[in-house]
């Protein structure tokens, strides 16, 4: 059983302390306080753990402080939506907004190799309006023989370049509370000039400690990305291990399935699944074409593999697309077959742009028909 209390009501309020002691005097119950900033407004939210079966929900909906009672449908009790009960708050990160109703493009390097490719496509995403990227310092390869990343050697100057270009958030993937704690000595070292986007990789999906401690820092947004060969529901309750540690600023990723059943693709594209997630969770959803169709495809009508799937995405409600880019393909250290050329950029983004459009006229046709 969740409580959720009104805008007004804080934390450490005696609003919070009352129903924390009504729902502890019952036996086997203990509860939970988790205070949840919003894009629009903050919430405190009391979680009831235990045997909550037989509580009655109208005791608690006297107080005056609360809100509304929901009544836990799912597992993953901090993301889920509960069957339409709970409100999809989305949250803001470094002036962006980011929410079920929101869209963000993140071109970008798979994996910083030089100074000079981090300038071009920075360089390249500004002149197209582009506030947001990815750019991979840490890669975890399938091979201990292929290339790893530059590591924190690369991070002054990739923030350095991000300052100067207007990049207000990278998405980055970490693989160890370590890393986190690099990004954040470089970020405090360069001036904090851009943002930064944990990303869990699909190859730690069910890294458990690495969840929780993305999960117990509260600056950074968190992009999980779904386990190449789990269920959904298995990626849903490890991102629950983030929420449930604390950080409610997470975006869940698809990014195709590992099964032969997607040849030619690299993967099996599963964005089918973007109105799944966005039914289940309070979370906005990411795709990534790159890494689900894998390669640089041209379909008869002369458009590449990958504008199809990523408008296979976004025209479902995506809200925010993770694409490979490079300055030159044939010299990038980690996924060049797959990665887009520079000049193909404004292409790539009038496309989306044009998709979701698509979809917001969708959203219009539903509510003329709805009336």
């Amino acid at each position: 059983m969740i409580i959720v209390m009104k805008s007004s009501v804080l934390p450490d309020s005696e609003e919070v302390r009352g129903v924390v002691r009504l729902a502890e005097s019952y036996p086997d119950v203990h509860t939970e306080v988790s205070a949840i900033q919003g894009a629009t407004r903050s919430l405190t939210e009391v979680y009831l753990i235990g045997a909550t079966g037989t509580i009655s929900e109208e005791q608690f909906e006297e107080f005056a402080g609360v809100e509304r009672v929901i009544r836990i449908r799912e597992r993953y009790r901090s993301i889920g939506r509960h069957e339409g009960q709970a409100e999809a708050l989305g949250f803001e990160y470094n002036g962006l907004n980011f929410s079920q109703d929101s869209f963000h493009l993140f071109p970008g390097l798979c994996a910083v190799d030089t100074r000079e490719n981090v300038e071009a496509m920075f360089r390249a995403l500004e002149e197209h309006g582009i506030e947001t990227t990815r750019a991979g310092a840490y890669k975890p390869r399938t091979s201990p023989y292929d290339f790893q990343g530059r590591g924190s050697e690369c991070l002054p100057y990739l923030f350095e370049l991000a300052g100067k270009y207007g990049i207000k958030v990278i998405s980055m993937e970490v693989l160890t509370a370590g890393q986190i704690e690099d990004v954040d000595l470089a970020l405090e070292e360069a001036g904090r000039p851009t943002g930064v986007m944990l990303q869990i990789g699909t190859r730690n999906a069910q890294n458990f400690e690495l969840l929780k401690e993305v999960g117990s820092q509260k600056e950074y947004p968190v992009l999980f990305k779904r386990g190449m060969g789990i269920t959904l529901e298995e990626s849903l309750n490890a991102v629950e291990y983030v929420a449930s540690s604390g950080n409610h600023k997470i975006i869940f990723g698809l990014r195709g399935m590992k099964t032969n059943l997607g040849d030619p693709h690299r993967n099996f594209v599963d964005f089918a699944h973007v109105p799944v997630i966005k039914r289940l969770t309070r979370l906005p959803v990411c795709i990534d074409p790159s890494h689900s169709v894998g390669k640089r495809e041209v379909s008869p009508d002369g458009l590449l593999d990958i504008f199809h799937v990523t408008a296979q995405g976004v025209v479902a409600g995506a809200n925010m697309v993770i694409v490979d880019f490079h300055p030159n393909p044939g010299e990038a250290l980690c996924d060049g077959p797959q990665a887009l050329l520079i000049p193909e950029l404004e292409h790539f983004i009038r496309d989306a742009q044009l998709v979701r459009s698509t979809y917001e006229e969708r959203l219009k046709l539903r509510e003329r028909f709805a009336r």
